[in-house]
């Protein structure tokens, strides 16, 4: 079931209201990008100088330069991990848009939606990326000592905190704060094996921007499939 949530969310990436956030959230995300590599170069360029003498060597110069270049496979890099607060930072932000647009095709009888705001939407996001930062500083460590393993520690943490980040937005546009929390305890674990499936290409390089946007879809989907599921069992 949470696979065709996905699916109807990937079947949705046509709609203009999706390439609308798509095209914010690329020129955002590339913005960011960019701005850390300069301020990388920056660094190089300020720390290392540009030649260096060796001995039995003797000097070697472009070494600024040669750094500069290499950078750009390891912001390629970090980009894997960037893409995690970004992306939840993006969801606070364009959630309104994406959920409007599913409910729109999807669920067309269901009363409008209480709107978030752009500042409480820009205020949460802020405190959950806040959480994800730290959350992943701490967690560095245990990619580090367990390398083996490291993505599937990703996957596993990062499904906890996006599960949870995605439902609890798409819940409130329906609910009060204590009725979202409720939600959120009472279908925990498919929240979790949702988080999960948005976790996962966070790790590949490009396909990691779509994922703000397949997440808050998804999740508009399995919002509604869990909160209808009771009154068909009934």
């Amino acid at each position: 079931m949470i696979l065709d949530d996905f699916l109807k969310a990937l079947r949705q990436l046509s709609d203009p209201r999706f390439l609308r956030v798509l095209v914010t959230g690329l020129a955002l995300t590339i913005a960011l990008l960019v701005g850390l590599y300069w301020v990388l170069s920056m660094a190089i360029g300020w720390l290392i100088p540009d030649t260096l003498s060796l001995p039995w060597i003797g000097e070697i110069g472009g070494i600024d330069a040669a750094l500069s270049w290499a950078a750009i496979p390891v912001m390629l890099l970090a980009s894997v991990f960037l893409m995690v607060p970004v992306a939840s930072a993006f969801t606070g932000i364009f959630l309104d848009q994406i959920a409007d647009a599913v409910e729109d095709r999807h669920y067309p009888t269901l009363p409008p939606a209480r709107r978030l705001g752009l500042a409480e939407g820009l205020v949460d996001a802020l405190k959950f990326l806040g959480v994800v930062l730290a959350v992943n500083l701490v967690a560095l460590l245990a990619y580090l000592l367990f390398a083996p393993i490291a993505p599937l520690l990703f996957w596993g943490i990062n499904g906890i905190l996006l599960g949870r980040e995605y439902a609890q937005l798409v819940a409130l546009r329906r609910l009060d704060a204590s009725g979202a929390a409720k939600f959120r305890k009472r279908h925990r674990g498919q929240i979790f094996v949702a988080g999960v499936l948005m976790a996962v290409p966070l790790t590949i390089p490009v396909v990691n921007l779509l994922v703000p946007i397949l997440g808050a879809a998804t999740f508009t989907h399995l919002y509604h499939r869990l909160s209808q599921a009771p009154r068909r069992s009934a």
